[in-house]
């Protein structure tokens, strides 16, 4: 097998795309995603929005606005098939659109990485507090499958949302869609975007606020990169929404919020008070007047809180990477679990008060 080095931040980008993979039916392939963490099954199922009173922003052509969302729901054990990671159609289009820089990941082998989640499982009665999960741009939503699957087994509802024409492997009903959207952040920032994902999310709120799994009087918003500046962005604009964490991402605009937020970022980025990388954290902290907190991953990689290194590092992709990506999941499994636990379940958390020998890598800022 051919090795690689990879020594840009563009680079590193491309290689954690590459994991981003699909059907688990068969896991053979040696990829596979850590189990959860709680004691109920998961179960999985998938659903198309489409917003009829808004044309898509990037490509007004395509007509109005389409979301795919997984649920991801405590399930009855031993129900239901094998989810998939990724739809095969988005585990080609990605395996060819990199096949450059790391052959090794074939569709196929990527088709074959271990979940945790089964297809049409029975539910476990009762109503659910809702964690809406955006990705990073230009990732799909199943990057977040680790945190959703754990989330669940938890005894929440998880709901990962591909934003369309922002991914460059998200299949909708029409097939997968071009990452139409891919360069709009040098051309028109980062806001514009991130405001344009709080509608998303409203939106897909307004949808499952009747949901029968769904406690829509408890809900949260996380997200990795632009899904962390959107959790922000859908706060300020949602009422609904009584929490939201930030992985990672810039809260642009930095305007103000009154209600619990959780902020958890990596070196790479400089998410730390000071950090000239993106400065924007230091400009929104007085400007958060409710419960906060402002974490920083020792070691951590911008995709720490995703699959997406765990993937590449099993695929024996020779790529340094100082905190191991199995302790970051499981960094950031814990203290999401622990932030919802407490702002939607009403539970304190001793973790949300300081720092924990047992996570010596996380520092509390409180600038």
């Amino acid at each position: 097998m051919r090795k690689l080095r990879v020594k840009t931040a563009a680079a590193v980008a491309a290689l954690c795309l590459l994991s981003l993979s699909i059907p688990a039916a068969a896991a053979t392939t040696g990829l596979s995603l850590p189990a959860p963490t709680g004691r109920d099954a998961v179960g999985r199922a998938t659903l198309a929005l489409t917003d009829h009173d808004r044309v898509d922003p990037w490509v007004p052509e395509a007509g109005p606005r389409q979301l795919m969302v997984t649920l991801y729901y405590p399930a009855v054990r031993g129900t239901g098939g094998r989810a998939p990671y990724l739809d095969l159609a988005e585990a080609t289009a990605l395996a060819a659109k990199y096949a450059e820089v790391a052959p090794q990941l074939t569709a196929e082998r990527l088709a074959g990485t271990r979940t945790w989640s089964r297809t049409d499982a029975h539910p476990l009665p009762g109503r659910r507090p809702l964690v809406l999960l955006s990705p990073g741009f230009t990732v799909p939503r199943h990057t977040l499958t680790a945190m959703a699957e754990d989330l669940a087994s938890r005894g929440y509802v998880a709901a990962a949302v591909d934003h369309a024409f922002e991914s460059v492997a998200a299949k909708f009903p029409s097939g997968v869609l071009p990452c139409a959207a891919c360069r709009l952040p040098d051309q028109i920032g980062i806001a514009p975007i991130a405001l344009n994902r709080g509608v998303d999310l409203s939106f897909v709120l307004d949808e499952l606020r009747h949901h029968p799994l769904v406690d829509q009087h408890r809900v949260a918003v996380v997200g990795h990169s632009m899904g962390g500046s959107a959790a922000a962005t859908t706060m300020r604009a949602d009422r609904r929404v009584d929490a939201g964490v930030n992985l990672d991402g810039a809260m642009s605009p930095p305007d103000p919020l009154n209600r619990p937020f959780l902020l958890a970022g990596s070196p790479e980025l400089q998410h730390h008070p000071g950090g000239d990388v993106d400065p924007s954290w230091d400009a929104v902290w007085p400007r958060m007047s409710g419960w906060k907190r402002w974490l920083a991953v020792a070691d951590a990689g911008h995709y720490f809180c995703t699959d997406l290194e765990l993937l590449v590092q099993q695929a024996d992709v020779d790529l340094t990477m100082p905190l191991d990506p199995a302790r970051g999941l499981h960094l950031t499994r814990t203290y999401v679990a622990a932030f919802v636990d407490q702002h939607l379940r009403g539970i304190p958390q001793r973790l949300l008060t300081g720092p924990a020998p047992e996570f010596p890598e996380i520092t509390f800022h409180r600038p």
